[in-house]
């Protein structure tokens, strides 16, 4: 399994709705610039840039400086973190549920 750091950096960067939705903005675009990500949405440059250093330290996203520009993309393994997690737990409550559909038979034939 994954380190509990790890999962808990991502956990955490997406656990903000304005965050995620910064998120999905890059996810849909090549590549974004700050100036973009601010014009499309009701919160300010800084607030913006705190989001995408919150982003990058999680490794969602990674950053290309152009000039005086800084392009922003998705990372692609940025969330196969959160992926195995949710793997290793889905086994875990199939698992349940198998028990429990087993035994409801047995009470109830």
């Amino acid at each position: 399994m994954i380190e509990a750091e790890t999962i808990t950096a991502v956990m955490r960067a997406l656990a903000d709705p304005t965050r995620r939705a910064v998120f999905e903005r890059i996810v849909n675009s090549k590549e974004i610039t700050v100036v973009e990500l601010t014009r499309g949405s009701n919160v300010t440059q800084g607030a913006i840039s705190q989001h995408l250093k919150s982003l990058k330290q999680a490794g969602l996203v990674s950053e290309r400086p152009e000039g005086r520009n800084v392009y922003y993309r998705a990372e692609p393994g940025g969330l196969e973190p959160l992926a195995d997690w949710m793997g290793h737990y889905g086994t875990f409550w199939r698992e349940r549920f198998t028990d429990l559909r087993k035994l409801l038979k047995e009470i109830d034939p």
